[in-house]
């Protein structure tokens, strides 16, 4: 077990998202992930590094840390800490700057600054408010302004998947679970008929999706073995029935399912600024 410290002057979820991303690499190894965020000052850092010193002392093994600290002075604090110090911004910005003969403005969230009035974050608002309203098949249903319908048993990624492909890409994504009832009739819910063309499915092992329903449910029919066997085997039979595309998400990551997803579909990415 190693400690792993994503250390930022923001939010930290771009140094989660690019450490983890690194960390995936190393199977078989287990790491503690710890966020310190919103560090903007050389006191804050030197708290920081405090702490990193304490875990290393404690564990008797150096943090790994990822920074995506802008400000120099406390980067260079905060490279000071007991630790394995991994600096995204100085990896790439001084190659950036020599290529495009430009010194960066070197500004704390300067990518956020007028978010307001940028139009593909507008765009990602409206479509995380749409995601939500348009959850498990409840709410508004407002399949019409859909870009994709994610559809597949309960507890097969539908709605992280939809909130991801909505706040990453400004996607239109609604879902729906297939009830027993669903799949009992073995047809399409009729709120789905006019809608197949934007219906994409998800499906997973039968004992991934055991092991997931028992933590939630234990001990219940829901969770059992046969419901959950049936369950899958009845959806699979459908989309195949249907030519519903679908992907199996037991080993899948979020960010793959959305863009293996929005790729099938031809879908119109909304990338951030």
């Amino acid at each position: 077990m190693r400690t792993v410290c994503f250390v930022s002057d923001r939010t930290g979820v771009t140094a989660e998202t690019m450490g983890h991303s690194l960390l995936s690499q190393f199977e078989g190894l287990q790491f503690r992930t710890v966020t310190m965020p919103f560090v903007s000052s050389v006191e804050q850092a030197r708290g920081v590094v405090g702490r990193i010193n304490t875990i290393a002392k404690e564990e008797q093994a150096r943090p790994i840390i990822f920074c995506t600290l802008v400000d120099e002075q406390v980067r260079a604090t905060v490279k000071q800490a007991n630790g394995l110090f991994l600096d995204f911004f100085a990896a790439f910005l001084g190659p950036m700057e020599t290529e495009l003969d430009l010194k960066s403005a070197h500004t704390s969230g300067r990518a956020l600054h007028g978010a307001s009035n940028d139009p593909t974050y507008t765009a990602r608002i409206n479509a995380v408010n749409f995601a939500l309203a348009n959850d498990d098949g409840a709410g508004a249903r407002d399949y019409r302004s859909a870009e994709v319908i994610l559809i597949g048993v309960s507890r097969t990624s539908k709605t992280p998947t939809s909130l991801y492909m909505a706040l990453q890409y400004g996607i239109f994504a609604a879902n729906y679970p297939l009830a027993e009832e669903d799949l009992e009739s073995g047809a399409l819910p009729s709120v789905l008929l006019p809608y197949t063309a934007k219906l994409h499915g998800l499906t997973i092992k039968p004992e991934r999706l055991q092991q997931i329903r028992t933590e939630r449910r234990p001990g219940s029919r829901y969770a059992s073995s046969q419901q959950v066997q049936y369950e899958l085997r009845t959806a699979h039979s459908l989309f195949e029935r249907l030519r519903v595309p679908y992907i199996d998400v037991t080993d899948t990551s979020i960010e793959e399912i959305a863009s293996r997803i929005l790729d099938h579909m031809g879908l119109v990415r909304h990338a951030r600024m």
